[in-house]
């Protein structure tokens, strides 16, 4: 069984690896066979005929059942697309508040679930049944993210919405997209997981005007969300303004999004952000804790004379009190993906000790593995997929062929081997999960140990305990139980940030490939092989390529841009053999995320870059800056170059800070970097936007160039042609303004007569970048033309010829939008 339920579950790895999905018959003929193929083979096969052959028939059937089955899956979420004809069309629905709300500095996000749509209720049949609302402020945002408001959510003109709630809403939505970048995080197919097949903003009131419509409706999902919202106010109630109420909110409703992204920072490095949630720990906590008072109570028969073990042994009554408590706590995570893969977990081993079948944990484990990807084909691309089972096998096999020693009657002596045991759990623990752990996070934080040590015990046996009975009790007791929790968590917080300030506490190292991570994964094995294993330290040498695998660098007098899909907004990667350098650092989206902390610090971070050597903000706006403060405090640079004013943020904020002008100019492992705007002049002028003061950086190889305009205009395009036109050709044209209708003249680009231009927009921007005119007057002049909207990011590499990478070719999926 246990082969067969791995082989199932490569097999639906194996399709969430593919371009494109077959046909729907096809697949459902396909499973027909297979199924009557097992059924055939398992009937009239005899055991004793050819056992390999058959073995081998089994599991290459069960295999081919997985990669049908997700397949199938797929089918029936992606068939709920958006239609294209509907895409930025205003449309007026009515539906229900379906998740838990969101409230940010602009605005609320919630999900919807769609009834009918008005004038004609029957276009609601052409729509998904649900999606993603977010309801924006009507205030103007500024462009720099030094200014960007802080709204009070009390002071939103937007309604106050509750899950349960029936809605009127004038929407414009457009289907699902996500950024693509290499080693980034894939929005788009967490949105298919979670059957949300497209996105969308309230728009204004219009002919129908948004409204409530009824206060609850009923259902079994609305009525969990709009406990969840109880929940969460009562502990809003008795924490206003406290700095990790959202860390309660997250134990006690699964709700991480409250916790700051300073405090995620300082719980990852000290590898305790397993503990800041639902987690799956916390649930078989809360679930082993009702079982074990369950099993009391059913063996004393309430303390009455019932004999209720002579009806139903304590064991099974417990199994059935611990799984309906993991799934009442489950529910209160909103049934949130990693919750329920503990929740088929425990519902396994309740199912195997109901029915006297609890004999092998490793093939309960399976069964659970076989459950979990059954329900959730994706599953098998998130990280906690991965964490949650590795660490439970390798705890498996790390303990087997060991003896238990029988308890001693010296409490000395008892604790003392509970000390040893629980040291022992965390080592194979650690030493076990540092190949999976670099692959997936290119980084293991060195005093997660000690960290864990003290976390474990206090938020699991007493913060999460106090949390869960403070937002159920009466007040005043409720209010003092989550003070002494919230009291708790801010102890632990403040030694956490002084471990996490320390030098050594975490190491990072480039992603490894697979073949790299197979070895380690051995060498940890061998490491925890049982005592008595040969030369078990052997096990370390496995591990020595991940300390000597830097970054691939380019070859000398080469260079490779990386210029990435960070939505509306420019932000490029230049590298050559020794050098790199950042041109722009994408926008800021909200007051805690922004294109250096989404996008480029995790890229950098995968590849194992802590340090860059230049970084170029080329002007002030939004979608250029946005990101600048994250990389400052991310990675170390040792230059920033920018036209912004010297009483900026950013200048404040850069170790060393140097004003673009022209005719600056330095040498890289052979790659010639030329600054060729803003004159030093313009600075002293008050006429001219930042735009006009664009740092336009001109990058050669021998062979090929590429010319990064910024955001420069007609204007400064006219300036350039008429006084350095020999300096403007380029093989690679950023274009600039993003392609918008006052950049890209005739002339500008007959001078610098590229073969190649790239635009970085976002998809479906409000700007309409870039213009259609645009778009097609670099066609007139035979220019190849690349857009991040379409292509994701896009990765040149200058040689002795130009090499041209899409992510979305290179790394296509059948879920990504086209």
């Amino acid at each position: 069984m246990r082969a067969a339920i791995i082989a199932f579950v490569l097999g639906v790895t194996c399709l969430q690896q593919q371009a494109a999905l077959l046909a729907v018959w096809p697949l459902m003929a396909l499973l027909a066979l297979l199924l009557l193929a097992l059924v055939l083979v398992r009937r009239y096969w005899p055991s004793s005929v050819w056992t390999r052959p058959r073995q081998l028939g089994c599991l290459l059937s069960c295999f081919l059942l997985g990669f049908v089955w997700a397949s199938l899956f797929a089918q029936w979420y992606l068939a709920e697309e958006l239609p294209a004809e509907w895409e930025g069309q205003d449309v007026t629905l009515i539906g229900t508040i379906a998740s838990l709300p969101h409230q940010f500095p602009q605005g609320v996000r919630f999900n919807f679930a769609i009834e009918k749509t008005l004038p004609d209720a029957a276009l609601a049949a052409r729509l998904p049944s649900k999606i993603a609302l977010s309801w924006y402020a009507p205030t103007q945002m500024a462009q720099t993210p030094q200014t960007m408001p802080a709204i009070p959510v009390s002071a939103l003109a937007v309604g106050e919405v509750k899950p349960g709630e029936r809605w009127r809403f004038n929407v414009r939505m457009k289907r699902p997209y996500g950024n693509a970048n290499p080693l980034g995080f894939d929005y788009e197919v967490w949105l298919l997981e979670q059957r949300l097949r497209a996105t969308g903003t309230v728009r204004p009131d219009a002919v129908y005007q948004n409204q409530r419509l009824d206060r609850f409706v009923w259902s079994v999902g609305n009525l969990v969300e709009r406990c969840r919202a109880l929940l969460r106010d009562r502990i809003h109630a008795a924490l206003p303004d406290h700095p990790y109420a959202g860390v309660i909110v997250a134990l006690v409703v699964g709700d991480q999004r409250e916790v700051g992204q300073s405090d995620w920072k300082i719980f990852n490095r000290t590898g305790i952000g397993h503990l800041v949630s639902i987690s799956g720990l916390h649930i078989t906590m809360v679930a082993g804790l009702f079982a074990s008072l369950m099993f009391y109570l059913w063996r004393h028969s309430f303390f009455t004379e019932a004999q209720l073990p002579l009806r139903l042994p304590a064991q099974k009554a417990a199994a059935i009190a611990g799984a309906l408590m993991a799934l009442v706590y489950v529910a209160l995570a909103g049934f949130g993906v990693p919750a329920q893969r503990t929740l088929y977990m425990l519902m396994v081993v309740a199912l195997a000790l109901w029915m006297g079948r609890l004999s092998s944990i490793s093939s309960i484990l399976c069964l659970a593995l076989g459950v979990v990807v059954l329900l959730d084909p994706w599953a098998v691309l998130w990280p906690g997929f991965w964490l949650s089972f590795g660490a439970v096998g390798i705890l498996l096999f790390a303990c087997s062929g060991r003896v238990s020693l029988p308890p001693s009657g010296s409490w000395r002596e008892s604790l003392r081997r509970s000390w040893q045991a629980a040291s022992a759990t965390q080592y194979a623990v650690t030493v076990g999960m540092v190949p999976l752990t670099l692959l997936l996070f290119a980084q293991i934080s060195l005093i997660s140990p000690l960290a864990n040590a003290l976390a474990i015990p206090l938020i699991s046996f007493v913060v999460t305990p106090l949390a869960l009975l403070g937002s159920v009790l009466p007040a005043p007791l409720s209010g003092a139980l989550l003070q002494l929790a919230h009291w708790l968590v801010a102890m632990l917080a403040g030694f956490l940030q002084y471990l996490s300030r320390q030098p050594f506490a975490v190491w990072s190292a480039p992603t490894p490939g697979f073949w790299l991570f197979a070895l380690a994964m051995l060498g940890a094995l061998w490491l925890l092989a049982p005592r008595g294993w040969p030369l078990r330290w052997l096990g370390l040498l496995c591990w020595l390529p991940l300390f000597f695998n830097p970054p691939a660098p380019p070859k000398q007098g080469e260079m490779v841009v990386t210029a990435f899909d960070i939505g509306q907004g420019m932000a490029l990667l230049i590298e050559t053999a020794q050098h790199r350098l950042m041109y722009d650092t994408g926008p800021a989206y909200s007051p805690e995320s922004d294109g250096g902390s989404r996008v480029l610090l995790p890229y950098l971070n995968a590849r194992g870059m802590h340090h860059l050597d230049a970084m170029v903000v080329s002007h002030n706006d939004n979608d250029h800056s946005g990101g600048a403060l994250s990389m400052l405090a991310g990675v170390h640079i040792d230059l920033v170059r920018t036209s912004l004013k010297l009483d900026s943020a950013i200048v404040a904020a850069s170790p060393v800070h140097q004003r673009c002008a022209a005719g600056q100019q330095w040498d890289w492992d052979g790659v010639r970097f030329e600054m060729l705007q803003p004159v030093a002049a313009s600075y002293d002028s008050v006429k001219w936007k930042p735009n006009a003061r664009s740092c336009t950086l001109k990058i050669s190889t021998a062979k090929l160039s590429m010319l990064l305009p910024g955001d420069i205009e007609a204007i400064q395009e006219d300036e350039l042609v008429n006084s350095i036109p020999e300096k403007l050709a380029a093989t690679v044209l950023l274009a600039p303004h993003h392609g918008s209708g006052t950049s890209s003249t005739p002339a500008f680009l007959r001078t610098v007569h590229p073969e190649l231009a790239l635009f970085q927009v976002g998809y479906q921007n409000r700007y309409h970048h870039p213009k259609p005119e645009v778009f097609a007057r670099y066609a007139d002049f035979g220019v190849n033309r690349l857009r991040t909207d379409e292509t994701g990011a896009i990765t040149l590499q200058f040689g002795t010829t130009l090499a041209i990478s899409e992510y979305r070719t290179e790394h296509a999926r059948y879920w990504y939008h086209r």
